[in-house]
């Protein structure tokens, strides 16, 4: 009954879904693919094809190093990733070149994903944390297609709409349907198990985005030389951040700029397509500011020093963090839930965060238990940690010590992840074997 209540709801709906995709520029491209049309070049060549699926740039950042080590594992198979995003299928065409291709995933419609499903034929279907779609995952399931949950988490929003009971129940079969549910933490495994997974099917294999390689000084586009920035001069990075977030960052820092002057402030906004709106805002507090773009070397603005620097290029942040002074990380001042702590503390830099980290609970926890990060709740708490750490340098080093630390210590989850997807694999690869074998047997005619 839920089943049909659900596809009734999204046939009624399917017209808002259209507006709301043609409305965004950045969700137009890929129109096609997202309703079942997959892109003419993905099609079945005989090898067994893997299909991922990561929502968008950070995701997709998350399983990179996951797709290399596949693809050097089982170079006869084919991988495709999936994305909602632009940003995510940039990260693929960049990131994964040569070793996966990009798909915009189906929205969930059953004529969808049943068409991209038949184009792909896929062996195996992995996804990162929590995207659980119901049509896409029983379809996979109708069809003995193996699907794999990995870097798994359940936020208490998330936890606390789908354990409303005609919900649980509606989910239930489709959690049931997975052949691995890979958590990052205890708490996520026992919030899916409580939710109607197989117990036996649920492992904790911890977070992956413990094992993101650090990028190598080849890959390094930006540096404070490129930005204008003196080595010695303060540099205080607010990353993937939002409205609000914005304003506070900037109040804080214009409270910086008055005992130390030389400061200079990085913003970069979660949504690009949001860099004018942020420009604006800068301005209007009567501070000098330049786009990252309009600094390129050769740009008629190269060699300008602005005190506010607003980062509008793609995947830049991860490099650029290696250069803060002190490092604040978004959506945690609001409530959307924080996003990745890991990459300032991989380079050792303290971490500052508000009081809504619930997308990085255990993240936060270990990294304020080490004393590697700190959690700001106003704008005054904030100026008072960017004053005391750009003051306190002993500290600051201490501080950033111990967050990368952090990272170091909670490695290994990306090993464990890719075995398991081995032994799936293994199975498929044995089940196909056995299904060849039986066509191919010859038959004995009968005397």
């Amino acid at each position: 009954m839920w089943n049909l209540f659900y596809n009734g709801l999204l046939i009624i709906t399917a017209p808002v879904i259209l507006v709301i995709l043609l409305a965004k520029p950045r969700c137009r491209r890929g129109l096609s693919q997202r309703f079942g049309f997959s892109s003419p070049r993905i099609t079945p060549d005989g090898r067994p094809l893997v299909w991922l699926h990561a929502v968008s740039l950070g995701e997709v950042v998350a399983i990179t190093p996951l797709v290399k080590e596949l693809h050097r594992r089982h170079p006869t198979h084919r991988f495709v990733v999936s994305t909602t995003t632009e940003t995510g299928r940039d990260a693929v065409e960049q990131r994964l070149a040569g070793m996966a291709e990009h798909l915009y995933a189906p929205i969930d419609f059953p004529w969808a994903v049943s068409r991209t499903i038949a184009r792909l034929r896929p062996v195996l279907y992995v996804f990162i944390e929590t995207e659980l779609w119901p049509n896409l995952l029983r379809h996979l399931s109708a069809l003995g297609v193996p699907t794999i949950m990995i870097n798994g988490r359940l936020s208490s929003a998330s936890f606390a709409r789908l354990r409303w009971r005609p919900v649980k129940s509606f989910y239930r079969s489709v959690l049931r349907s997975m052949r691995l549910c890979l958590m990052q933490s205890d708490r996520d495994a026992e919030r899916i198990i409580c939710l109607g997974a197989d117990p036996g099917s649920v492992r904790r294999t911890g977070n992956i985005k413990f094992d993101q390689p650090l990028p190598s000084q080849a890959e390094r586009r930006v540096t404070r030389a490129t930005l204008g920035i003196e080595e010695d001069a303060p540099l205080l990075i607010g990353g993937s951040t939002h409205p609000i977030e914005e304003e506070q960052l900037v109040e804080a820092f214009v409270a910086v700029l008055s005992r130390h002057p030389s400061t200079r402030l990085l913003l970069a906004p979660r949504h690009i397509e949001r860099v004018e709106a942020v420009e604006a805002m800068v301005r209007g507090r009567g501070l000098a500011v330049s786009r990252r773009s309009a600094m390129a070397a050769g740009s008629a603005n190269a060699g300008v020093k602005p005190q506010v620097i607003i980062l509008d290029s793609r995947g830049e942040l991860a490099l650029i963090y290696q250069e803060a002074t002190v490092a604040f990380v978004g959506g945690t001042l609001v409530p959307i839930g924080g996003h990745n702590l890991l990459e300032p503390a991989s380079w050792g830099k303290p971490v500052l965060f508000g009081p809504y980290t619930d997308h990085c609970v255990e993240i936060a926890a270990l990294l304020m238990q080490a004393g590697g990060g700190r959690r700001v709740t106003s704008v005054g708490e904030l100026t008072e940690e960017l004053l005391h750490l750009i003051e306190q340098g002993d500290e600051r080093v201490r501080m950033g010590q111990a967050a990368q630390s952090v990272v170091h210590q909670n490695q290994g989850a990306l090993q464990a992840t890719v075995e398991a997807i081995d032994g799936q694999l293994a199975s498929v690869e044995t089940t196909r074997s056995s299904a060849r074998a039986q066509h191919s047997f010859p038959v004995m005619a009968g005397r």
